[in-house]
Parts: structure tokens; sequence; C-alpha cells
């Protein structure tokens, strides 16, 4: 009776843990973006990415380039990832563009974060002015964002000198999540 009770408990706790265990198909963390990580493979995408769609495009935008753009959809056809290899002999993800507002961090950073939330979370290493936008790298973090400049107030949407982070609304939404991984 005894060893019956000791197998029923232990089954319990099996049970508790296994439930307990967190879902990280969505997870953002330094090492992986849901279930791909720094040292998955390109030839390996169709297997991580099993039960979704794996579009690989092949269309090269200057002659010799070996760039591509591998797009990840989800079954029913919703976009979650844009990846880009990098060009060693043997391709890992060196870029990765979040387009699944499911796809978050630890700290609840995605795609429906706001500038304030980066900014409570995150040390800011720079800010990028370009004609329509800013990017926003962070210092502790393969992460960077952009930030359209129709968010920004009036008198900033038409420059191109730098802007810094007081200037930029705590409400303005983030137009691309990305992350690049540094592969040296």
């Amino acid at each position: 009776m005894k060893k019956i009770t000791a197998v029923i408990a232990v089954l319990i706790c099996l049970w508790c843990v296994q439930c307990a265990e967190k879902d990280t198909t969505f997870l953002i963390t330094p090492e992986r973006v849901g279930k791909l990580d720094k040292i998955s493979l390109v030839s390996d995408l169709d297997l991580i990415y099993a039960n979704d769609s794996v579009v690989k495009d092949t269309f090269r935008l200057n002659v010799g380039s070996k760039t591509r753009k591998i797009k990840i959809y989800e079954k029913g056809g919703k976009h979650l990832l844009t990846l880009t290899p990098n060009q060693d002999s043997i391709p890992t993800i060196e870029n990765i563009q979040i387009f699944d507002p499911r796809f978050r961090t630890a700290k609840g950073i995605g795609l429906n974060a706001n500038f304030k939330k980066i900014q409570t979370n995150h040390s800011i290493k720079k800010i990028v002015t370009t004609l329509h936008s800013v990017v926003i790298f962070l210092k502790d973090s393969d992460m960077y964002f952009t930030i359209d400049k129709r968010e920004l107030p009036a008198n900033l949407r038409f420059t191109t000198s730098s802007i810094e982070a007081v200037q930029i609304p705590d409400e303005a939404k983030i137009k691309y999540f990305m992350i690049g991984w540094d592969q040296n």
C-alpha cells in the first residue's frame, strides 16, 4: 500500500511540474526567439518549424548576392517571423524581424510595446535617425526597434538631425521589432 501511495505521489509531482512549465513558443530571450536559437542552422528550419510553413525567397536583389529572406508562417497563414541568414559556409540566422505580437520578452516587450516600456526595461545605446523613422539600439540586448517618425512631434518628423530619447513620446508605438544576432 505504501508503494502505491509513493508512486501516486511521484506521478502527481511530475504532473504538477509539467503543468508549471512555461510555454516558450513565443518567448524571446538573449539566446532564443521562440523555437529558434543562436546556433540554429538554416538547413534545420524545416525541422524546427515542421508544424509551420517555411517560405524561402529565391529572388536576389544584387547579382551574386546570397542574401535571401526566409519567412515563417503559422499554419493558417499568420506571418510569424522573417529571417535573414548570414553568409557563412554553414549559415545560421543573422537577423530576425518579428511580425507576430505574441512574441515577447520576459519583461513583456513585444510589437505592441511603446517607447516608455522599452526605455523602462532597457538602457538605450544609441538612436539613429533616418528619413522616415528612428531606430533604437539597446545596450544590454541584440534587440532593436524602429519607430515611425509619424509617432514623433511635428517638428521632428521632417528632420534628419539626431533625435534624443527625451524627444520621443512615451506612447510612441513600435513599427518594426528586430533581433540582430552577432555571429562573431
